[in-house]
Parts: structure tokens; sequence; C-alpha cells
């Protein structure tokens, strides 16, 4: 079944989820319960093309391992980086006490939700100079005017050390930011370790580092890869984050030489114009798996994606975790039954709802080490950035990609293939929120302005359940949450959703938790049509009341009328320089 719809679209924590489907199946009662090190380069390891074109090949036999031994031993896997947790311990210990915002994510008590707007993928052009540079001024004026607390934008690996490793150039970035700085704007600058291209909104190209891909092509194995021998070159495998495979150094390292660089280069703006980093930690810049790639058609909504752990470092890990748990008949493969990217659960054995793969032993030991794996990486990245910026006050956050469809069958296998362990049985974005809470991260969730009404219901959609299970998970965790849409949308209907979930009223208490702030998508001509644009600024005035705001929509458009009139020279402006 073909769609022609576009979305954008944890792990250990034995946790029930509490959600009610209205459609689909009913919930089952069941419970289950560092500076550069300069080497070498690492010799040729294979000399496949990066280009492999792979035609999507016959589903494999069942080959799920089924086990009635005992299992208990296996639930709780071992730690696969103890050196990484005793640091993560170290720093939480050394960090207790620092600012308010890391201890659980709590905020000061204003009111309301700081809005922020998305700049163009392309703001920084190939040359490294700022693209569109009149539009860029004149947009930043009008976004200011509106009450708009500031911009985030992309900082691409792709561009700054794109010729050769360590040389970095801000072109185009020192402008950028000089220029929100003038007009009064705060900046969420996104450290975007991943290709541009490939993915849902993706306007543009902007592939990784140059040196970078010299190496993948060294050694495919550096690119994610599934079953079938697809490679994929968004970002690079976090199977060797630690490995010193890209001219040297590890991946690891040379995320955390970057951000180094961006805190030498621009020191003199954080704090009060740079109040945010957020750390790419994947595709998309998201804390997930690539398992489902729109490039060349590889994927298409709503299928259930595929795992991406067979490139032979994450087959490494996954054959010793296997032998350290006493099974190496698990470790030489993931699971050869999981159907293809456009399949959807039932029709595979692996996700099926009934003595699925996923429900059992086997299963459970595979997607507690993939999840792991993730939430792992992830670690590894946030003690690297928080040991960066520990002498600054900006905060850090984290992506977490909004996969709601097929939410409401009991596998929700596309979130199980992007590393998101969470089932009808087991809430697996708690264990990320309490992963970021131990960094005083906050969780960046998306999906924020869907309904569920509105989504294709025979793949029981559900984001609205998605973004309270992640309210709920942030609650308990104790960390900032905050959002962004994942499709463009001017429409009340989704200003209005969008004020509604970053009110967090989830379980019908009173308290005084909202969202920390929230981040619009996109900054484009569209924005700035009048229409649009009035319902826009009205759409800030009520952000920025709170869930304490009592005007009535009529009321804040009525201002914003005037508000639009009484500014339409520069806005007028704006729309104009970004459609030359």
């Amino acid at each position: 079944m073909a769609m022609n719809l576009g979305h954008q679209i944890g792990t250990l924590s034995g946790n029930q989820i509490p959600t009610d489907f209205s459609a689909g199946e009913q919930p089952s009662s069941t419970t289950a319960s560092t500076s550069a090190v300069w080497k070498a380069p690492s010799g040729n390891l294979r000399s496949n093309s990066p280009q492999e074109t792979v035609s999507p090949p016959m589903l494999t036999p069942p080959l799920t391992p089924r086990s009635a031994g005992d299992w208990s031993h296996l639930i709780n896997l071992p730690t696969l980086r103890p050196d990484l947790s005793a640091a993560c311990q170290a720093y939480a210990t050394e960090e207790a006490g620092t600012a308010e915002w890391k201890e659980g994510g709590r905020k000061e008590e204003k009111k309301g939700v700081p809005v922020f707007v998305m700049m163009p993928l392309d703001s920084v052009s190939n040359g490294n100079t700022v693209n569109r540079k009149k539009a860029m001024n004149a947009s930043l004026h009008a976004l200011k005017s509106a009450g708009v607390e500031g911009i985030m934008i992309d900082v691409w690996w792709g561009l700054v050390e794109r010729e050769a490793p360590g040389c970095y150039n801000w072109g185009g970035y020192t402008e950028i930011l000089d220029m929100a700085n003038k007009h009064g704007l705060r900046v969420q600058a996104v450290m975007s370790f991943h290709q541009c291209g490939g993915n849902v909104g993706d306007s543009c190209t902007i592939p990784l580092p140059k040196w970078v891909r010299e190496e993948m092509e060294k050694d495919p194995d550096l690119a994610y890869t599934d079953q079938w021998g697809r490679r994929n070159y968004e970002y690079v495998s976090l199977g060797c984050d630690s490995l010193p495979v890209l001219k040297g150094r590890s991946p690891v390292q040379c995320y955390a030489d970057f951000m180094r660089a961006f805190k030498d280069q621009f020191r003199h703006l954080l704090g009060h114009t740079i109040l945010e980093i957020q750390v790419g930690m994947g595709p998309a810049g998201e804390l997930r798996y690539p398992s489902y790639p729109e490039e060349n058609g590889t994927w298409k909504f709503p299928g259930i994606g595929a795992f991406q752990c067979y490139d032979k470092y994450m087959l490494n890990s996954l054959k010793a975790v296997a032998e350290a748990a006493g099974k190496p008949e698990w470790g030489g493969t993931g699971p050869t039954d999981a159907g293809y990217y456009n399949s959807w659960p039932e029709d595979t054995p692996f996700f099926k709802k009934d003595g699925g793969g996923w429900n059992s032993h086997y299963g459970e030991f595979f997607l507690s080490w993939y999840s792991r794996m993730l939430i792992e990486h992830g670690e590894q990245i946030l003690l690297s950035a928080t040991s960066v910026f520990k002498d600054t006050s900006v905060k850090i956050s984290v992506k977490v990609a909004g996969i709601h469809w097929h939410y409401g069958t009991r596998s929700h296998a596309p979130e199980l293939t992007a590393g998101y362990y969470n089932t009808r049985f087991r809430d697996g974005y708690l264990a990320i929120a309490q992963m970021l809470a131990r960094y005083g991260a906050v969780f960046n969730f998306t999906c924020i302005e869907m309904r569920d009404h509105e989504q294709p219901q025979d793949a029981l959609c559900a984001p609205e359940k998605l973004v309270r299970q992640v309210a709920l998970a942030t609650k308990e965790a104790q960390v900032a949450l905050a959002g962004e849409n994942a499709l463009p949308r001017h429409d009340e209907s989704a200003h209005e959703q969008i004020l509604q979930a970053s009110s967090l009223n989830i379980d019908g208490s009173l308290h005084e938790r909202e969202m920390c702030a929230f981040t619009y998508l996109r900054m484009n001509p569209s924005l700035f049509q009048p229409d649009n644009w009035r319902r826009f600024v009205a759409f800030v005035k009520k952000m920025k009341e709170g869930k304490d705001g009592h005007r009535c929509w009529e009321q804040v458009e009525r201002e914003a009328e005037h508000f639009v009139n009484a500014t339409k020279p520069f806005v007028q402006e704006a729309a104009l320089a970004l459609l030359h």
C-alpha cells in the first residue's frame, strides 16, 4: 500500500506504558518485566564501492532463535562500556550543584514557552558565505519584532571541517551569529554531524566532510549497513565510536574537537546570544539509527524500516555480548525475519503481534543490545559536550524522533528498528530521559503539532499518545522537555495542538511544568505571507503567555493584525528577499 504522505519522523526500562488506545487492538494486560590522537590512517579493510545498489530481496525464512531455557540471567545485559559508566558517575558527582536547569531540568519561574524559528538548511553556502544575506537580515528583523525568542541553525560538520581534519572554516556562521546578536535574538546552535539530504524536508545536499568520505570509501563498514548489504552514508556508524578510524581519530574525538573549536571561535557569544547547543547524534541530527531512509525510495511512510546493525563493528559488538551472555549462537546476525523497509508489522514473523520474535527471549536480548548501543553512543557524545561547554552557561540538548506510525500495535516495529526499545509492554523513552538527566540535557522531541485523527488510521498512528508518553517519561526522569513540529504547518489547528502539548497538562494535575522551549519549522517565504504571518504572530503571543493565558484566539489575532499592518514593510521585504 502506498501513501502520498511524508512524515518526519528506549531501551531497557521494564515499566508498562500508561497509554490509552481508542482504536486498533486493545492493550494486553501482560507486563514484561579528548583531544585528537594523530596516527597513520588505517589500511583498506574492504574495497566495496560506497554506491552499492541492492534490489528488494526475497525474505529469508524465519530464523529467529527460540529458547525454552532459563532466560533470567540474560535480561540485564552487562554494561557494554564499563569505563563510560564510571566516567558518567564521576562527571555527575563533579557537576552536582551547578546551574539549576541541570538539576532534573527545572527552569526559572518565568511563565510561557519561548519560541525559536529554524533557519533554512542552506543558510551557509558551500563557499562558506551567507546565502541570501539581505533576506537573512530582513527575516531576523521581522522575527524579532514578532516576539520570537531566537533562531535555530545547523552548523554543518560537512561545511566547516570539509577539506581536512582540524581545518575549520567558520565563514558564514560568524556573520549569521553576529546578525542574530545585533537583532537581539538568541541562538540554538545544532552541531550537525550528519549529512543533509535524503530525509523528510531536506532541501539541499551537504555531505559529510570530504576526508571522512574518503575513509568510508576505504572501509565501507564505517557506514551503517542493513542485512542486505545496503550502506547508509548519512552518519558514521556508532559501532566504531571509539576506534581511530578517521585519519587517526575516533568519530567521538572528531565531534569533541569540532565542538571545542566552535567554543573557541564563538566564546564571546556563549551564554547570552548562543543559549543552547543541540548535539547531533544520528541521521537528521536525531538520536536514532537510519532505519527509514527516503533516499532513492528505499523507505516510504508508513513502512517499519530495517535494523542497521550489519557493519562489522556492530556485529563484533553483538558477538561479544552474546558470548558474554552464554548465547554465542545469537551473536552472528540480527533478526533475519523482520521484513523489509516497507513491510507492515503483521507481514513479518519477527514483528507480528502473536508469537512474534520481538517478544521472545532472543528478541529481548537483541533489542536490549541494539537500543543500549544507541544510548551509550549518546552518553559518549554527551560526556564530550558537557566537558567542552562546562565552563559556560549554555544548555545542551538532544533531539529524539517522533516515530508515531504503528504505535497502536504491540511491537511498535518502526520504533524498534530506529533503536527505541518501546513496545506495548516496555517504556523505551524513560531510559533515554534518564540518560539525558544524568547530564542535565534537554529532551527535544518532534511531531508536537500532530493529532491522532489526522493520520492514516490503518497504520495505527498515534502522535498524541506518543507525545504524552514522552512527557510522562521526562516528568519521571525530571528532565526538561522541548518540542518541534515535524512538518511545516501554518494553520490554527496545528498551532492550537502545539499550545496544548507544550502546556504539559498530561496527567490531570495543575503543576507548573511547561515545555522549556519550542522550535518552529521553518523560516521560508510561506511564513511571511500575510495570513500565515498574522497567525504565526498570534501563536507566538499565546505561547509566551503560557498555560495561564486566558485570552481567546480572536483577541490575540486582532492584536496580531494591528502588528502586521505596522510592520508590513520589512515583513514584505523578508518574503520577497527569500523568494529571490
